[in-house]
């Protein structure tokens, strides 16, 4: 007998989705006798104790018999369990600092970690994720945000809607405003971005058109890779070319500058890639853009006046054009940027439901069976041991 743990969520401020439903439990005890669910309890799920113990998971406080435990955010230390499999986003693919204790305190505990983010195709394709609806979260308090500004028409928060289709339902009779709204990305969080454009009844353009042309109705363009970046001595651009060697790009969205509104930022952030313009650039009177929705959330990362994380509850603040200080949201001389880490929990039970069925789909058979290429290339810790494709992590593992 198998048995898989959901652990109940510890990071502040608490995160609300879970990676497999009451539903999904259910379905899976129908079609696995091999396989037992244990479910830690938890007041701030999304989905509650009674639901998960109707769909016939057992509800314990005590995991230390699971073979596999599942989560989403970080796990904190004093929540772990020694010499466990455990799958969750740990954030420190990229040597994050805020995460260096919660790191070594696995490798001490000799624990097995796979990381979400790190489960691939072989093209470099995501299998897991929450973007789709970070995306759609985040477009949507953009739009939010920019009505809030501007007086010219008004939105419901995501939270108060109990799904995506009754927030789909907020939509009718929306009469937005002329305005221009760049999308960069092309991946999940892009995805969702462009649903919510749509929804909305906003027309998508050419780059070309957007930059050269006036519009009588509200518009978007996407830029996608090759409309963002240019090799800088031959002025091409290759995808897997661009990503094994970031900096020799540069970033070519500051003309978008002076034609945006809204910009809806979806594209990976890695340290190595030019940003989509520079701090100081905000302060010319050509940059007009009045509303970021950094969605990726990248703090000083491809939007460099992203000054940080706000909460769901108040999910917009202002940054000063001369200053480049954090002032309250909507201010005559600011630009309001809408940055949250956690964007999905506004509609956490959709989030969760598509999260545990590419889990399911993709991924869990090879989790219980024999294991697969794909979960080796995304296990960062083996019995406490770093594994190759993380050997650059030597350091931040205090292994060096």
């Amino acid at each position: 007998m198998i048995r898989i743990g959901l652990i109940q969520e510890g990071k502040v401020p608490a995160d609300n989705r879970v990676a497999l439903t009451p539903a999904q439990c259910k379905w899976l005890r129908r079609n696995r006798n091999d396989l037992e669910i244990l479910v830690e309890p938890s007041q701030t799920r999304c989905y509650s104790d009674r639901e998960y113990a109707a769909a016939g998971a057992t509800l314990t406080a005590d995991l230390t018999s699971c073979d596999i435990i599942l989560g989403i955010k970080e796990v904190p230390i004093q929540k772990l369990i020694p010499e466990k499999k455990f799958l969750f986003f740990s954030h420190t693919k990229k040597a994050q600092a805020y995460n260096q204790e919660l790191f070594r305190a696995m490798i001490e505990q000799k624990i097995t970690l796979v990381d979400y983010e790190c489960l691939e195709h072989e093209d470099g394709q995501r299998l897991l994720g929450f973007g789709f609806f970070a995306g759609v979260v985040g477009a949507h308090n953009g739009m939010m945000a920019y009505g809030n500004r501007s007086g010219l028409y008004s939105l419901e928060r995501v939270y108060k809607q109990r799904s995506f289709r009754d927030l789909i339902h907020t939509y009718f009779g929306l009469k937005l405003p002329t305005l221009k709204i760049a999308v960069t990305g092309s991946g999940r969080v892009a995805h969702g971005i462009l649903e919510i454009m749509n929804l909305m009844g906003i027309h998508e353009v050419e780059p070309a058109d957007y930059l050269s042309r006036r519009f009588s109705y509200p518009v978007y363009t996407q830029l996608k890779g090759a409309d963002l970046y240019r090799h800088k001595t031959n002025g091409g651009y290759n995808r897997l070319h661009f990503h094994e060697h970031p900096s020799e790009y540069d970033c070519l969205y500051l003309p978008y500058c002076e034609q945006t509104d809204i910009l809806m930022n979806g594209i990976y952030w890695d340290r190595q890639l030019p940003r989509l313009f520079e701090r100081s650039d905000v302060q010319s009177e050509r940059f007009i853009t009045q509303t970021i929705a950094d969605i990726t959330d990248d703090a000083d990362g491809s939007v460099p006046i992203n000054l940080g994380d706000q909460t769901i509850e108040d999910p917009v603040y202002g940054v000063d054009r001369n200053s480049l200080q954090k002032t309250a949201p909507y201010l005559p001389n600011s630009i309001d940027v809408m940055a949250v880490g956690n964007l999905p929990n506004e509609l956490a039970r959709d989030a969760s439901r598509y999260f545990g069925e590419q889990l399911i789909k993709y991924l869990l058979e090879d989790l219980i069976g024999g294991g697969s290429q794909m979960i080796q290339r995304a296990t960062m810790l083996h019995e406490g041991k770093l594994t190759e494709p993380y050997s650059y992590l030597k350091q931040y593992a205090g292994l060096e």
